[in-house]
């Protein structure tokens, strides 16, 4: 059994939270790779020290001292190695960094150098070996991640490595410059390790107990999901849900590779595990058919009626076309023998809604165009979904008896979201009955 483990800045932001980090790796023989953010908050006045970073590169920019900033940043490592009894001097490196910073080293370089540190003090005090990302994590000349050089050269490295700490969030250019992920960060790095070394578990550390079933900001207390698919997760994400991007999970996704969200301050609690699939008792033994629910707001619903429009071959396509002139992404596309709406965001209709019904209507001569906004879209995801009768029926049941309008619904070919349509003013109380219809037993 090999494991990889990934911590984020709040699970390595002081010693204390280094202590129970290496409390973590060391309860298992198993967990062989880690990897390591830059030092997040301390408390909530508390400054990351990737933004403290930042703030060097910019006072460098406007031609100003960095000493004293930069000295902030040193006394914050410095602090942890004092706090963990360590026998480590990193002066040589704060003197390397600070002058590449002076003499206008590249924003993603100084921004990575967080996690350089960082790892290399987690290295030292693990007593692992320390592995850069830049030796084995490799950028195109667009700055995409080359997969398959990634992998192979990767592979090479770690397996010369029985114990390794690895920096997250970079890599390198082919023209040797340090190269950002611009999303997802050390989780990225984190699951391209664990694709290399083919671990048999990819563990993400971090303050929370797993993924939530709703916004905690919108339900309270909601329970942790304590199994979920990948393809669940991408519904998730994709419409508005905290959680792990899918440029995170494909690399472990291509290997099936199960992913496990657990929390530092609480190594004990179940967390969230990620999965391709589960065994059909797992999906059927719970008595909650919903997974989670998440939504986003502020988009339109633009629908488009014209007599015996379904005898008119192409007219959706023309419709379409329409959009794809004014570059306008669309959503959803709900429809019926006389009608079809187009769900799109209402950003990308500001200041030219009368420039696009122009077109349309020029395009398409139809009967009607009706324009909804103000709508929210929320959707219900689950693998329950498939098997379970009348799911639709409870949700209309429960919105109705609160007094809530839908506005669209549609339901996915792999019949694993439902989504639905609110108005924006709905949107919490929406997420809040749908959350409390899914805690019903079955």
């Amino acid at each position: 059994m090999v494991k990889v483990v990934k911590f984020g800045g709040s699970s390595l932001a002081d010693a204390e939270q280094f202590k129970k980090v290496a409390e973590i790796i060391k309860s298992e023989d198993s967990r062989r790779y880690v990897v390591a953010s830059a030092p997040g908050k301390r408390y909530d006045d508390d400054i990351k020290v990737t933004d403290m970073l930042y703030s060097c590169y910019k006072l460098v920019k406007e031609n100003k001292d960095i000493d004293e900033a930069f000295k902030l940043i040193e006394d914050r490592y410095n602090g942890i190695i004092k706090d963990l009894g360590l026998d480590f001097w990193l002066q040589p490196e704060f003197d390397r960094i600070k002058n590449a910073i002076v003499h206008h080293a590249g924003r993603d370089y100084i921004a990575s150098r967080g996690e350089y540190l960082n790892s290399m003090i987690l290295a030292k005090y693990l007593g692992y070996d320390f592995v850069d990302a830049e030796e084995g994590i490799f950028f195109t000349e667009n700055g995409v991640l080359d997969t398959e050089k990634t992998n192979e050269e990767l592979t090479k490295i770690l397996k010369e490595h029985t114990h390794a700490v690895v920096p997250g969030f970079y890599g390198v250019m082919p023209n040797g410059t340090i190269k950002t992920f611009s999303r997802g960060g050390s989780d990225i790095t984190g699951s391209i390790v664990a694709r290399a070394i083919g671990a048999d578990i990819y563990e993400n550390w971090t303050d929370v107990s797993g993924i939530m079933t709703a916004d905690p900001r919108i339900v309270d207390n909601p329970r942790p999901i304590e199994n979920v698919t990948f393809a669940e997760l991408r519904e998730l994400s994709y419409m508005g849900a905290d959680v792990l991007h899918e440029e995170t999970v494909f690399p472990v996704r291509q290997k099936s590779i199960p992913l496990y969200i657990k929390n530092t301050n609480d190594m004990n609690a179940r967390g969230t595990l990620i999965m391709e699939s589960f065994p059909e008792d797992e999906a059927t033994k719970s008595s909650h058919f919903i997974t989670g629910i998440s939504g986003k707001k502020n988009f339109s619903i633009i629908t488009i009626a014209k007599s015996r429009m379904n005898d008119e071959i192409g007219y959706v396509r023309r419709a379409l076309e329409v959009f794809e002139r004014f570059e306008i992404p669309i959503e959803h596309i709900p429809s019926s023998i006389d009608s079809f709406s187009v769900v799109i965001a209402s950003s990308h209709i500001e200041n030219r809604m009368h420039e696009l019904i122009a077109a349309l209507n020029e395009e398409l001569t139809p009967d009607t165009i009706k324009i909804d906004d103000e709508i929210s879209l929320i959707a219900v995801v689950g693998r329950k979904l498939q098997s379970n009768i009348g799911i639709a029926g409870k949700i209309f049941t429960a919105l109705g008896e609160n007094d809530i309008n839908i506005k669209m619904i549609e339901q996915g070919a792999d019949e694993i979201n439902i989504i639905i349509g609110v108005h924006d003013r709905n949107f919490k109380k929406t997420i809040r009955v749908l959350y409390n219809l899914s805690e019903v037993n079955e």
